[in-house]
């Protein structure tokens, strides 16, 4: 009874005119953020967090809020037409979205992410609404332990992200992991790794670093190479766009097994969808009874992960509000919103706030619905990109890549930066390194010195504190499988072998 009489709270709140009006407003502009390169929900929200000190304080959570999850629907429309990220969580969309496009399904593969999204932000709201004081204190049982356990077995899965050599993955992670630790110490304040350059102090720019791998290492290869295996648009008829009926029975379970992983990693303090886009795109490889055709343009590629990082983005809201604690930059801001409104996030805040905490949730929902609306019927517009000629194409590609990452930290440096991963990340694709596990590794290298130091410390040096918890230890003995595993099927087959009469 508590639950509808929550929901119709929310309900009341969410349905205001004003609430609906900004609703839309951050969702539109949220899309049109994740459309450009590098742009970023964190630096819109920023801008746009002074106009809101005037606004009522519910009102303007759901508008930055909509930025947030509606630059996730936008983000994987430039990874699959141009194989340029919208967001950094979107890269991972580019490895079977592009191929799609190359195959003239670019429509195909932009109404699979909307409905992805869609179903995956629609099922975490639920999720949210019936378990948010169970998950609430549940993620407050991690600790450093726990976390380093978790991503640890992230890295360790990353290495299944690419088709091709194993251990050409696992190097791509070990540089990743590299990259990672440039910068300055959280815990000492030394310089590390930064070759007397002063704008790498703050380590390297996330966003230099996926412009580069994904953009320009695509755009020099298709100029150096000369190669004309660019996306071709063949119709942007209705029927076109939709999917077929093969394609939607192949997309259901990696959306709900998306859904589930995204919910679960949101939650985290300290988490956020990057990690859960990626690691639910792995675990769909591994589960998969046909994992080559990961990266050549299998739907559950695009299904997966895009449902994971909106229903991450949903769930990221409960350790915000219910515990006071961010789970990643833009969360922050989001707190800082709050916090300027003299509203105090933490445990207290849905007891104090209700109608704050469940129109927000409430508000959810119009606005994925919203996003539905306003993304399908745009799909042709959005294909139709793909008539501009290549060589007309990336120059405004190049000119929205350095303008997005000099907006990040207004420093040119990144630009350079940019240009040089690209060139890497060409004579990636020449030697057939993959490059995801190296986004990977960079994105989770960092949070795993961070935990496992802060762990140790924790435990006075003792290292049997990484596996002194449930958690941590399961998640301990999953990575050692997952490492073994290979090790043992050559095996298997020996005895197999052995036993069959011949």
């Amino acid at each position: 009874m508590d639950l509808l009489n929550n929901i119709a709270l929310g309900s009341q709140v969410a349905l205001a005119p004003s609430n609906i009006l900004f609703c839309f407003i951050g969702v539109f502009v949220g899309t049109v953020i994740g459309l450009l390169p590098g742009i970023g929900a964190l630096s819109t929200i920023s801008l746009l967090l002074p106009l809101t000190f005037y606004m009522d304080p519910t009102t303007a959570i759901i508008m930055l809020a909509g930025i947030f999850y509606g630059a996730q629907y936008g983000g994987s429309t430039a990874s699959i037409l141009l194989n340029i990220p919208g967001t950094a969580t979107n890269a991972i969309t580019c490895l079977d979205g592009y191929p799609m496009a190359k195959q003239g399904r670019a429509g195909v593969a932009l109404a699979m992410t909307s409905i992805a999204s869609f179903v995956g932000g629609s099922l975490a709201i639920v999720l949210l609404m019936v378990l948010a004081p169970l998950i609430a204190s549940f993620a407050y049982r991690f600790g450093a332990a726990e976390y380093f356990a978790i991503m640890i077995f992230g890295l360790v899965v990353a290495s299944s992200l690419s088709s091709g050599s194993r251990i050409k993955a696992l190097a791509m992670v070990v540089f990743g992991l590299i990259l990672g630790v440039v910068g300055m110490d959280i815990y000492s304040g030394q310089l590390r790794y930064q070759f007397g350059f002063m704008e790498l102090a703050e380590g390297v720019s996330l966003v230099a670093l996926v412009m580069g791998l994904f953009g320009i290492a695509e755009i020099l290869n298709n100029l150096a190479l000369g190669s004309t295996d660019h996306p071709r648009v063949t119709t942007v008829s209705l029927r076109a766009l939709l999917p077929t009926r093969e394609d939607v029975g192949r997309s259901v379970l990696p959306m709900l097994r998306g859904t589930g992983i995204g919910s679960f990693i949101g939650m985290l303090p300290g988490a956020g969808p990057t990690i859960a886009s990626f690691l639910s795109y792995a675990i769909e490889k591994r589960v998969s009874r046909t994992p080559e055709i990961f990266g050549t343009g299998a739907v559950e590629g695009i299904a997966a992960p895009e449902s994971a990082n909106n229903a991450s983005v949903q769930a990221a809201f409960v350790p915000t509000l219910s515990l006071g604690i961010p789970g990643d930059p833009i969360m922050a801001v989001l707190l800082g919103a709050l916090i300027i409104h003299g509203i105090t996030p933490g445990p207290g805040l849905v007891l104090e706030q209700p109608q704050m905490f469940w129109g927000l949730i409430m508000s959810f929902w119009i606005g994925n619905l919203m996003l539905l609306l306003l993304n399908l019927p745009l799909i042709g517009v959005f294909v139709s990109i793909l008539k501009i000629p290549y060589k007309a194409l990336y120059v405004g590609m190049l000119f929205l890549m350095c303008i997005g990452v000099y907006t990040v930290r207004s420093n040119i440096f990144d630009i350079y930066l940019m240009i040089g991963f690209g060139v890497l990340g060409f004579a990636m694709m020449i030697g057939g390194f993959p490059a995801a596990p190296l986004l990977l590794g960079f994105v989770l290298g960092p949070m795993i010195e961070e935990n496992l130091r802060r762990a140790l410390l924790i435990g006075r040096g003792d290292l049997t504190v990484l596996i002194g918890s449930p958690i941590a230890a399961t998640f301990i003995a999953l990575t050692a499988v997952i490492l073994v595993l290979p090790a043992l099927k050559p095996l298997g087959r020996r005895v197999v072998g052995r036993r069959v009469p011949t």
